[in-house]
C-alpha cells in the first residue's frame, strides 16, 4: 500500500461526487482526502483525491473512472512532482491568560493566522501540507477545549527547477 494522488476533471453536475466516492467505497478504499471545486470553466470541476492503495486495485479504479459518465479526464499524480496544501482551522477555548499567551506563541511558531479572538476563544487558520498540519494538531492537543477542522488536500502538478 502506498500513497496515491488523482486529479479528476468532471462535469459540474449534481451526483458526480456521489458516483466517484461510491466507486472508491465499492472497492474498499478509504479516501484520505477529497476536495472538489469549480475550475476557470464553471461547467467543469476538479477533484483532488489522495488515498492509500495497491497497484492492481488502483489501476482498476483508474480504468473505471475513465469509463464513468461525467468524468472528463483522470490524471494520476502519483510519483510526479506536486504542490499540495490543506486548510486547517483550530478553535481553542482558553480559561486562563497563560493559555491565551501560549496559543498566540504557538500560532506564531506554526505560521498560523489569528482569525478571531473574543477574549476566551481563539480561531486560528493555517495552510500547510497534510503532515505538517497533523504535527500542529498534535501540539495543540495539550489544550482541553479545542475544535479541529481540516479541508482535504488540493494539489497541482509542479516540476522543480
Amino acid at each position: 500500500m502506498k500513497k496515491r494522488w488523482l486529479s479528476l476533471y468532471v462535469e459540474n453536475d449534481t451526483g458526480i461526487l456521489a458516483k466517484v466516492s461510491g466507486l472508491f467505497a465499492g472497492k474498499g478504499y478509504n479516501l484520505e482526502s477529497l476536495t472538489v471545486g469549480p475550475t476557470q470553466d464553471q461547467t467543469i470541476s476538479r477533484m483532488t483525491i489522495s488515498l492509500l492503495g495497491d497497484d492492481i486495485t488502483f489501476e482498476q479504479i483508474k480504468k473505471q473512472l475513465n469509463r464513468m459518465v461525467g468524468i472528463i479526464k483522470v490524471i494520476d499524480m502519483t510519483g510526479i512532482g506536486i504542490h499540495s496544501r490543506e486548510l486547517l482551522l483550530i478553535k481553542v477555548v482558553c480559561s486562563k491568560k497563560e493559555e491565551v499567551e501560549e496559543v498566540f506563541r504557538m500560532a506564531h511558531v506554526y505560521h498560523m493566522i489569528v482569525v478571531e479572538y473574543n477574549g476566551t476563544e481563539i480561531l486560528l487558520e493555517g495552510i500547510h501540507r497534510d503532515k505538517q498540519n497533523q504535527r500542529i494538531i498534535d501540539q495543540f492537543k495539550r489544550f482541553k477545549k479545542i475544535e479541529i477542522v481540516r479541508s482535504g488536500s488540493a494539489a497541482v502538478e509542479w516540476k522543480e527547477n
